[in-house]
């Protein structure tokens, strides 16, 4: 079975590549959890978040953005203190007022998945890449989208992060053409 490259050689990869990576995304609390993993990657590799996402649902109380939103100096100690998350202060603090943003988004939108599914036009975006290093880190979509994020007071969500966001999340199926979950998840998007 041919499959993307980059989840080669680690079984947790292949797991999230084969059931997650690309699969369009309707869910607000999964769009959180996204956010907050992906702002706690910059710097980092994917595979260093993916082995603690589970801890991080354990912190990050399933990634609720409505109890992140409440987290108190108290909270924040606790998170820095918590060896199975990244213990970073600037991306926890961003982690906690992502979430409040979130919620206005939320309110303004009737839901964050409305608001980032119309920067695609409620469609997702097909790359046609026949090699990795065809893949661009970032485009014009994922700038315009941490364009307004940032305008709108989030951190920590720039356009290479929120590329991997659109990526992860089905807004853009970058899965290479001869990948068994190309096609797969062309299927899952048309009408």
């Amino acid at each position: 079975m041919k499959r993307c490259e980059w989840c080669l050689g680690s079984e947790i990869y292949m797991k999230y590549h084969d059931t997650e990576w690309g699969v369009p995304v309707y869910d607000d609390q999964k769009h959180f959890e996204f956010l907050v993993l992906e702002s706690a990657q910059a710097g980092l590799s994917w595979i260093t978040i993916l082995n603690k996402r589970e801890n991080y649902r354990k912190a990050y109380d399933n990634f609720d953005p409505n109890k992140v939103a409440r987290y108190t100096e108290a909270k924040k100690k606790k998170l820095l203190a918590d060896a199975g998350i990244v213990r970073n202060r600037l991306k926890i603090e961003a982690s906690i007022n992502n979430a409040q943003r979130f919620l206005e988004v939320q309110k303004e939108f009737g839901s964050f998945s409305n608001y980032i599914w119309s920067f695609a036009k409620g469609k997702q975006v097909t790359g046609k890449w026949k090699k990795l290093s065809e893949i661009p880190a970032s485009t014009e979509l994922s700038d315009k989208v941490s364009k307004d994020l940032k305008k709108r007071g989030f951190k920590f969500l720039g356009g290479t992060i929120m590329y991997s966001h659109l990526q992860a999340t089905g807004i853009v199926n970058d899965h290479l053409m001869d990948c068994f979950r190309y096609k797969e998840i062309k299927k899952l998007t048309q009408p």
